[in-house]
């Protein structure tokens, strides 16, 4: 069914309602924190409007490295309470959110034995980068260790293994032959972050009826008539009251702060970047796993499968919020040194990056303490603002958020004085309810709810089981093929009445995978205007502009020239 409230013109009847009126709470923000934060109060009963000024989860959510981690990196910081609620939290989304998150093989390749040794006890106590020293095996093999303990949870994940260079050979064969050992666990991975959140916030929208959520209206002010918001759509702004108002902008949360007329420095955030290849062999190579290690800078970075192609990370650089974060070709030529560092046979060259993307870590404040040693935990900041309770969201990981939600909910419920009804722990997401754990089982509900062809996978991918919906939808209209089977016109007018479209890009971004993928050219981004035009109200001007807005953000955010002439200022 249908979540309320998402439709144009049930978009339009929530602005005006609202306009004036007031909401017992309002979020700003709809990255994977402020969506968990908003259902969670859905739950609860409590009205509660969620506003973010771009598209949802567009900012640091889109911009990650698609893992649900433990984060076995933040024993070194002594961030146990980190780790142990990380790796619970990754065991109940492999159980919860199945159509998304799935088990990740992870293996690191070794170089030594006993490297680090004098130098970890110095960065654990003083969290100073210094001298960039390599983990040994024997470092490695603690740090798994005191892991699997965390992890413990009725066997959701394998304990760590470890094997010497012949056996590392045998299973990899293309890895640096000068390797001593590579140790291999278990984490997870999330194919698909953007829609995860999509439907953590389509949950929450329909868990009440007083839970509206809107993208594209931003946060511009604080005065006696209530929080000051501006459609960007349509440049009307309108005022709402509210009872408690959440800052949950990520990175941008002091900015936010500013806006509603409070000074505040609470982040720091770091800019991580990220490179996606079409190639085969280097595919090959991975053998289905994630290659985690530490460079000989000291940081830890990855390559991994996912989708058919290799996504390659990360960078860790102090960022300035306010200036948009871009992969730069320094950090390409990064990532190709670090590929060259784990598979020295493999050649690699930009012909062969389909897409890259850079985003900034809502990281705390952290003055001389070297990025890769800053907190990636969270905290709330409070402060009243003409009688309205204000509270500041600091950090956040996406491992984290429903249980970082159930915490911000809480701490909003308490300033209501109201309990809490229910928890999120254990409740399914969206697409994973009845999700089919076995490959009968799910040929099985494919053929009988969305057919096992290409374009029945292709939904049941995207959606997990929510794909039923979308297939009856389909069924119920006409329909034709706008991105061979990756996309139809049913599809499309779905999205649009379910899922809030409002411009392509939030098509080829965030609901599909098709930019990331490489799978974006002229052709596709005018066939997907065209398509949207009617069900949006678009005339031929604006469809044109759709067109050219959309290839200028792929060109300057992520690398890719679609052969689309683009004016310059």
């Amino acid at each position: 069914m249908s979540a309320p409230g998402t439709t144009p013109a049930e978009r339009d009847n929530v602005r005006a309602a609202r306009e004036g009126g007031r909401s017992t709470v309002v979020i700003i923000g709809a990255g994977i924190n402020g969506i968990s934060t908003f259902r969670d109060l859905a739950m609860q009963g409590v009205d509660v409007l969620l506003v973010e000024r771009d598209d949802f989860a567009s900012g640091a959510t889109a911009a990650s490295s698609h893992m649900i981690h433990g984060g076995i990196r933040y024993l070194e910081n002594g961030e146990f309470r980190l780790v142990k609620e990380s790796v619970t939290e990754r065991n109940g989304l492999l159980k919860i959110a199945p159509h998304y998150v799935k088990p990740l093989e992870t293996t690191i390749p070794i170089y030594s034995t006993f490297s680090g040794i004098l130098s970890a006890p110095l960065r654990f106590l003083t969290h100073k980068q210094g001298k960039p020293t390599e983990r040994g095996a024997f470092l490695i093999k603690i740090g798994l260790t005191i892991y699997d303990l965390f992890s413990r949870d009725g066997g959701s994940v394998p304990r760590h293994r470890f094997v010497g260079r012949k056996k590392a050979l045998a299973d990899l064969p293309r890895l640096d032959k000068n390797i001593k050992y590579t140790a291999t666990y278990y984490d997870a991975s999330v194919h698909d972050p953007e829609r995860l959140a999509l439907d953590v916030l389509r949950d929450g929208e329909a868990a009440h009826a007083g839970a509206h959520a809107l993208n594209y209206v931003e946060a511009i002010g604080m005065d006696a008539e209530g929080l000051r918001l501006r459609d960007r759509e349509t440049g009307a702004g309108f005022s709402v009251k509210a009872d408690v108002v959440v800052n949950a902008s990520g990175p941008w949360t002091d900015l936010t702060n500013q806006a509603m007329g409070a000074e505040t420095t609470f982040m720091g955030g770091t800019k991580g970047s990220h490179i996606v290849l079409d190639h085969p062999e280097l595919l090959e190579a991975t053998a289905g796993r994630e290659i985690f290690f530490e460079h000989s800078d000291g940081r830890i970075v990855l390559i991994y499968p996912l989708k058919g192609r290799v996504l390659v990370g990360t960078t860790d650089i102090d960022a300035d919020p306010s200036v948009p974060a871009r992969c730069t070709e320094e950090e390409v030529d990064y990532f190709f040194d670090l590929i060259n560092h784990v598979f020295p046979t493999i050649a690699v060259d930009r012909s062969q990056i389909v897409y890259r993307y850079s985003g900034i870590r809502p990281l705390p404040h952290h003055d001389d303490t070297a990025p890769g040693f800053v907190s990636r935990d969270y905290r709330i900041e409070r402060r009243v603002d003409g009688g309205t309770a204000v509270f500041s969201l600091v950090g956040g990981k996406w491992t984290t958020f429903r249980a970082l939600g159930e915490n911000l909910a809480d701490h909003v419920l308490s300033e209501l004085g109201r309990q809490r009804l229910t928890s999120t722990a254990g409740v399914r997401i969206g697409g994973g309810n009845g999700f089919p754990q076995t490959p009968r089982r799910r040929l099985e509900w494919l053929r009988d709810n969305v057919g096992d062809d290409a374009r029945g996978q292709e939904l049941f991918t995207r959606y997990g089981t929510r794909a039923a919906d979308v297939a009856a939808f389909i069924a119920a209209g006409e329909d034709a093929p706008v991105v061979g089977d990756a996309l139809s016109s049913r599809e499309l007018a779905w999205m649009v009445e379910n899922e809030q479209v409002v411009h392509v890009a939030d098509v080829i971004f965030r609901r599909t995978s098709l930019a990331f993928t490489g799978d974006v050219n002229a052709a596709v981004i005018r066939s997907i205007a065209e398509e949207l035009a009617p069900l949006l109200g678009w005339d031929s001007a604006r469809v044109d502009r759709e067109i050219e807005q959309t290839a200028e953000q792929l060109l300057d955010a992520h690398g890719v020239d679609v052969g689309v002439e683009v004016a310059t200022a």
